[in-house]
């Protein structure tokens, strides 16, 4: 007798050829942080607080208050209370100008502090340093904290501002050679890590746990300044969005089938919970997390503010599971999109809108309805954020992430409509990159529907890749350098 067999369909999974995990189970669980619960470091930074906050206000001189307000910056600290003391600079603008009146070096550190915070500050400020030809003045090349102020100052240029790219290729130039000779040790530092990424393009929070270290061995080094500094950065933590984005993304790229893809994409677009119902059982956890999560953030708005925000979360996650669907389709039909198709999917895909519609109602306050109009069909300051994080991504793509079927990225499709070389591919991406920026300078120094907050969240999301290409290493020295870094600026934290 034949006994009754049941034969299931076998569904074939892509694998991502993954590294293994460079941390066992074990030793995550190990891990510990006082500084995340630990009352007596709260009690500590704010008693460091309160004894940092007076000095903000005993520092009258022009150029004693940018540095110190470059210093602060860089840390991290006091945003509320650097703005405040821009406001009293820009208020006396152009009035009393005997302090940095040929000093490149003032000059430059205002002209970039000013206009990283959205003041109107113009290029021509620096035509004093030009000389009869239109050429900036050689003996410029011998004041390095002014070139390298100058250079910094830069890459805060819009189009069409001639005299800043000037200004960047020259001070480039020279920068490279002062290294070349005997330059303070300090110094040395600061030019070369700007020359590896200019600072308006690094992440904030990671430039911060750099310059606590250099900071530590100035001569003119504040302890208290410098405890609080520390402390502020071993308190910081990381939220729940990442990880959504990243469990869906690796739904849509490796593991999930075209059917079920297409039947969570419709999931999320109706946001209802019977749609749940023909999901695998991996995709109902996933929806449900996500759905859960979600409305509990609009629930929570809705209580405290009175703000009904789930439509607005709902059409970010919606437009970046209908990305991701795209891309899909693009891999299992074998499709080649041409760069315009790509960058038209592959800004939404990067997951910028989704991140910035969340972060907005985190901090805007109030909420307007000329923002949220805004927020709703993606404004240029998302946009053009959201096209750097892509294309700046897209430079560090390694073949291997191509190998497991990932579409092709910019510079793949940039070479297959062009013929270019990969080499030239990269350069005219990151030619794009240089563009955007100006684009993204540009409007965040109009009048915008954003609060300040908002937009300089914007901005550092563009700066995030940068903060992983400038490494340029390979994969193996990546994982290795992932582990040192993770020890040392998370589960090593800084003693005080």
């Amino acid at each position: 007798m034949i006994g009754n067999s049941t034969c299931e369909e076998i569904i074939v999974r892509r694998t991502a050829n993954y590294h293994p995990p460079i941390w066992d189970y074990d030793y995550v669980q190990s891990l510990r942080s006082d500084y995340v619960v630990g009352e007596t470091y709260t009690r500590r930074l704010d008693k460091l607080k309160r004894d940092v906050k007076p000095m903000l206000g005993k520092v009258k001189k022009p150029l004693d208050q940018l540095e110190l307000i470059d210093v602060l910056q860089r840390l991290g600290l006091f945003k509320d209370e650097i703005k405040r003391i821009l406001d009293s600079i820009y208020n006396q603008y152009n009035q009393h100008e005997e302090w940095k009146k040929d000093d490149l070096y003032a000059t430059a550190l205002e002209f970039r502090l000013l206009r990283q915070h959205g003041y109107d500050v113009p290029e021509d400020v620096f035509s004093r340093f030009k000389d009869e030809t239109g050429s900036f003045k050689a003996c410029l090349c011998e004041d390095m904290k002014g070139m390298l102020c100058l250079y910094e100052a830069s890459y805060l240029c819009v189009q069409g501002e001639s005299t800043l790219e000037q200004a960047r290729d020259f001070a480039h130039r020279h920068l490279g050679k002062g290294l070349e000779h005997n330059i303070d040790q300090n110094l040395a530092i600061e030019v070369n890590h700007a020359l590896e990424l200019p600072l308006h393009w690094r992440m904030p929070r990671l430039e911060a746990r750099w310059f606590i270290d250099v900071y530590e061995k100035r001569q003119d080094m504040n302890p208290i300044l410098l405890e609080f500094a520390k402390l502020d950065f071993n308190m910081e933590m990381l939220t729940k969005l990442g990880t959504f984005i990243t469990i869906i993304d690796d739904v849509y790229d490796v593991y999930g089938t075209l059917d079920e893809l297409e039947l969570f994409t419709d999931a999320v677009d109706r946001w209802d919970i019977n749609a749940m119902d023909p999901l695998p059982e991996y995709m109902k956890l996933c929806f449900l997390a996500l759905y859960n999560s979600t409305n509990e953030m609009a629930y929570d708005a809705l209580k405290e503010h009175g703000l009904h925000i789930i439509s607005y979360l709902r059409k970010a996650w919606s437009d970046l599971c209908k990305s991701y669907l795209l891309e899909a389709k693009w891999y299992y039909s074998g499709y080649k999109p041409t760069l315009q198709e790509y960058i038209s999917n592959a800004w939404i895909s990067i997951s910028g809108p989704v991140l910035l519609v969340h972060s907005y109602f985190f901090v805007a306050n109030p909420i307007t309805e000329e923002a949220l109009q805004s927020l709703e069909r993606y404004h240029n300051i998302i946009h053009w954020s959201s096209m750097i994080l892509r294309l700046s991504d897209d430079l560090g793509t390694s073949l291997d992430e191509l190998k497991r079927g990932d579409v092709p990225k910019s510079i793949q499709c940039y070479m297959y409509e062009t013929g270019a070389s990969e080499e030239d591919a990269r350069k005219h991406i990151s030619y794009l990159i240089g563009e955007t920026w100006k684009k993204l300078n540009e409007d965040r120094a109009v009048e915008s529907p954003f609060p300040e907050t908002f937009i300089g969240i914007a901005t550092n999301l563009a700066r995030m890749p940068s903060a992983c290409i400038s490494m340029e290493m390979d994969m193996v020295l990546n994982m290795v350098k992932l582990r040192i870094e993770c020890c040392h600026y998370s589960l090593s934290p800084f003693p005080v």
